[in-house]
């Protein structure tokens, strides 16, 4: 009987084991990539405790957190293999729901106050600039982020977001080799041209959506193209960012949108 009922308890514990599957790692697949392909800067609109108390406790959230005490730290909210809730409704180039595929990092900054004479923006003191550029490096670097993946809240969220905000030093990114700048040169040409003929709005309404932008192409200056213009010009020319399109945006777009053709060295030429 005791026989019996030791079998019993054997064969009740053995079939409440949880079976241990079998997993070979030895083979690896070439068709796959990071899931990170962006990185998105944004301004927290608050004070350090309130940023923290926001994206801490809050649905919103952020991978990293960049305080604006007088030696910038970095908060590291959400693990970079986790998404992060700060993109929301998002789109860039063929890719929508950025929050998938981002990271987010958060910078303590008021954005901006309204005053009577119109908005007042914030800078973003030069040690938190200091601090921002090694880690964009090396998100970069560790996941081959493309340098046009590198992006403001309000680029792929033109019609509801203004951060980082015209005040944001893009240029000082482009001058460390984190994204591309249009060159002077070439704008200045482009924008003689333009200043004779300005295009229509399809053709400004098309180099935006090239450039990565949803832009609607209804082929007329609607409200929706003016806020992804002002998107634009914040970040390339943002000493006046109206929305207008003009012969210096156009000159922008067209030098942005058409990199110069790369040219193969000459092959070297054997000594006699």
């Amino acid at each position: 009987m005791k026989k019996i009922a030791l079998a019993l308890l054997v064969a009740l514990l053995s079939a409440c084991t949880t079976s241990v599957p079998q997993i070979d790692r030895s083979l690896t697949a070439r068709g796959q990539s990071p899931r990170v392909k962006f990185i998105v800067i944004h301004y927290t609109v608050s004070d350090l405790p309130r940023s923290i108390k926001i994206l801490t406790e809050q649905v919103v959230s952020s991978h990293y957190l960049l305080t604006d005490t007088a030696q910038p730290k970095f908060y590291a909210l959400v693990d970079e293999s986790r998404q992060a809730n700060h993109a929301g409704v998002s789109n860039w180039k063929t890719y929508t729901q950025l929050n998938v595929s981002s990271i987010g990092i958060e910078i303590v900054n008021p954005g901006f106050t309204e005053s009577p004479q119109g908005r007042i923006w914030y800078p973003f003191p030069q040690a938190q600039i200091d601090q921002l550029i090694p880690l964009l490096k090396d998100i970069q670097a560790r996941y081959n982020i493309a340098p046009e993946n590198i992006l403001g809240h309000n680029e792929i969220a033109p019609q509801r977001k203004q951060d980082p905000g015209p005040l944001f030093p893009w240029k000082q990114l482009a001058d460390a080799g984190l994204i591309v700048w249009p060159d002077a040169t070439r704008v200045a040409t482009q924008r003689a041209v333009y200043e004779q003929s300005l295009p229509d709005a399809v053709w400004f309404q098309s180099k935006l959506a090239a450039h990565g932008y949803a832009t609607p192409q209804t082929g007329v200056f609607d409200e929706e193209t003016k806020n992804v213009l002002i998107a634009f010009q914040m970040k390339y020319r943002n000493t006046l960012f109206d929305g207008t399109a003009d012969a210096e945006t156009a000159a922008l777009l067209q030098v942005l949108t058409t990199p110069l053709p790369v040219v193969a060295p000459a092959p070297a030429v054997a000594a006699k």
